[in-house]
């Protein structure tokens, strides 16, 4: 029997990212204008959401109707609820069901699959039947902002980022020989870090790069004198402000975008996707919703950086 050789199967594995996730929408017009051919996508959080609409014919549509969203259509689509997180999420998946396309995963006119974390195991699931908005509601709720979904016989399940944000695994399982992995968080952290610098103190402390001056002379200390030296001798001549408390939100966004860094760092080691495309999106918030004509430009900028990289697998 001979063998022949076949074209490669190309899977695209859309990552979590909250808002940033508008980014992939950049990153499939790219891969469509230059021609790649994607034979399957998959995607975790918000890549589930963006791959739905790739996946059901729905993206440049789907892309007009983001860019469109300013702050009062983004707070529109909130329910707040009281028990299992700040919104329940209903509203935005209704309006999905109403105005883009429902359907089983299983007849999607491309192959489709959602990452989701059951909250009481903490094991992987893989989302390849049933509703294809289920499967993306399950797949974004964030745990402490969307309510987790309810499945039959009483399983909760919760965002996909949790445990695998770029989902190559996926990908391989669905059939992929090559698979482009999209990574909304590789700068992430940039947002959170800034330089030490040098502050020039009353007392006249040295500039930067200066040496230090000499330690004072002893001499008799006076009652009650002690902290004003110690402070003095520490290089603090005055009281220097407490940082400002972050918010509870803040604190919660900030977590889980160091968490999804470092996930996806351990599990790319382990399983790197053949081609990384790896947006900027470091001043974007994981709320900017609003935001999505920076993150589609920021995603096309990035995707034409990768096709160098691409064609090489492509031959």
């Amino acid at each position: 029997m001979a063998l022949t050789r076949r074209a490669p199967r190309v899977g695209l594995a859309l990552g979590s990212g909250s808002a940033r996730g508008w980014a992939h929408i950049g990153v499939l017009q790219v891969l469509r204008d230059e021609g790649v051919p994607l034979d399957m996508v998959c995607g975790s959080s918000i890549g589930a959401l963006v791959g739905a609409a790739y996946a059901a014919g729905e993206l440049e549509r789907f892309a007009e109707w983001v860019q469109g969203l300013g702050l009062r259509e983004v707070f529109g689509f909130m329910d707040f609820n009281l028990a299992g997180g700040m919104l329940k999420g209903e509203k935005l998946i209704a309006f999905w069901r109403r105005n883009f396309a429902d359907f089983d995963i299983e007849s999607s006119p491309l192959p489709f699959a959602a990452v989701a974390t059951d909250l009481h195991s903490g094991a992987e699931v893989w989302l390849r039947e049933g509703s294809i908005a289920d499967a993306v509601r399950a797949s974004i709720a964030l745990p402490g902002l969307f309510t987790p979904v309810v499945q039959e016989g009483g399983r909760l399940l919760v965002d996909g980022g949790l445990v695998n944000p770029v989902p190559t695994s996926l990908a391989r399982a669905m059939g992929a020989d090559i698979v482009i992995g999209v990574d909304l968080n590789a700068d992430i952290m940039q947002r959170h870090m800034h330089p030490l610098a040098v502050v020039r103190t009353p007392e006249g402390d040295a500039a930067e790069g200066a040496a230090p001056p000499p330690d004072p002379e002893p001499e008799p200390v006076r009652n009650g004198e002690w902290a004003r030296r110690l402070k003095f001798w520490a290089g603090t001549g005055r009281k220097t402000p407490a940082p400002k408390q972050p918010s509870m939100l803040d604190v919660m966004m900030t977590s889980v975008n160091i968490m999804q860094m470092r996930i996806t760092r351990s599990r790319m080691a382990g399983d790197p996707p053949e081609v990384m495309i790896a947006p900027r999106l470091a001043h974007l918030g994981q709320l900017d919703y609003h935001r999505a004509k920076d993150a589609i430009e920021e995603g096309r900028r990035a995707a034409q950086a990768s096709l160098p990289q691409l064609r090489q697998f492509m031959g």
